[in-house]
């Protein structure tokens, strides 16, 4: 029997000191602080619904769903054809108003200033005339009554007068001729060009709104209308998802609140690739309590007041999709390290 305890005891104090130091290990060493909050929720990103300004004929679309279009890309455009007669004729009538603004602006020709002094001594020459023939008959009725009749003494009187009249109109004509046009008429003739030209600029502002544009780098979400189609500002022409930024939209309760941040980093993982996580981080955290919503659907969620989180994401490889189920790892060992790095007061 003491045989048998002396060939046993080495193994026995060898077990033995091998749980004192695995007894010690545990006791003493520093617990891993490998601790991380798991979210779910969905793919969220914006979306622009783009139409015309303009209501006309559909006469092109140019994209399909699924395809990507740039910042000022054209992708559908409206039939043009009223408007470039539009534009012809506003052109036309900014001519005819350009030579009237210019004809006004060069004044009276010195041939017409001739003319009007031409006119003004035939006139002259005429109410000369018509005053010595008054002179004559009145000489002969002054001087032998009853040798010319009354007729003709008035006619020869109203001769005169009408003589008269015609040069004092003559004279006037003559010295508007000099003055040149007047400046409200310059003025009025220079507000009607402007008004055609405007008029002009808004006819080319309606061509170039016939033309729709990618107002960013984007997705092509949905197409809406056909060439042919009546299209009008209450009208989408196409659906765009903006896939930069791309988000995951969470809920996180008031206990776990507290130990998250902006800016913390996160990864995201989905169903279809779950060994290929995605980096993100932390953006937008709701300041306001409310109830799960309905996609929310874990027993314990369903009557708890939540607050929404937004993990902003690098889909570098375009793997998310609207509305995709995502799960979010957030590590929390970093919400320490931050603490630790705070200044104490």
């Amino acid at each position: 029997m003491d045989e048998r305890l002396k060939r046993f005891a080495p193994a026995a104090v060898v077990v033995g000191l091998a749980v004192l130091a695995l007894g010690g290990w545990y006791f003493t060493r520093q617990p891993a602080d490998t601790a991380t909050l798991v979210l779910f929720g969905n793919v969220d990103i914006r979306q622009v619904s783009l139409a015309f300004n303009g209501s006309e004929r559909v006469a092109e679309m140019r994209v399909q769903e699924g395809d990507r279009v740039e910042a000022g890309q054209v992708i559908a455009r409206l039939d043009t054809r009223a408007l470039t007669l539009q534009i012809a004729e506003a052109e036309a009538r900014i001519a005819v108003q350009e030579q009237v603004l210019l004809r006004l602006k060069n004044g009276t020709r010195p041939e017409e200033v001739a003319q009007a002094r031409a006119e003004v001594r035939a006139a002259q020459a005429e109410t000369d005339l018509a005053e010595q023939h008054w002179t004559r008959l009145r000489e002969i009725t002054d001087n032998s009554s009853g040798a010319v009749s009354e007729e003709a003494v008035d006619n020869a009187r109203s001769r005169r007068r009408v003589a008269r009249a015609q040069l004092e109109n003559r004279k006037k004509a003559l010295q508007l001729a000099r003055i040149g046009p007047r400046r409200e008429d310059i003025s009025q003739a220079q507000a009607q060009l402007n008004v055609a030209r405007a008029e002009l600029a808004l006819f080319i502002h309606y061509l170039n709104q016939a033309e729709l544009k990618a107002p960013i780098n984007a997705t092509i979400r949905s197409r809406l209308l056909e060439p042919g189609d009546m299209a009008s500002p209450e009208r989408p022409v196409y659906a765009l998802a903006i896939t930069d930024p791309k988000w995951v939209r969470a809920y996180i309760t008031e206990v776990d609140l507290g130990h998250i941040k902006p800016g913390m980093s996160a990864r995201v993982t989905i169903d279809s690739h779950p060994d290929r996580p995605i980096q993100g981080r932390i953006g937008y955290i709701s300041s306001v309590a409310e109830f799960t919503p309905k996609t929310v659907q874990t027993e314990e969620l369903r009557t708890s007041l939540v607050y929404e989180v937004r993990v902003y994401v690098d889909d570098a490889d375009d793997r998310l999709r609207l509305g995709m189920p995502a799960t979010v790892h957030i590590p929390l060992q970093e919400d320490k390290q931050l603490d630790k790095q705070l200044p104490r007061t």
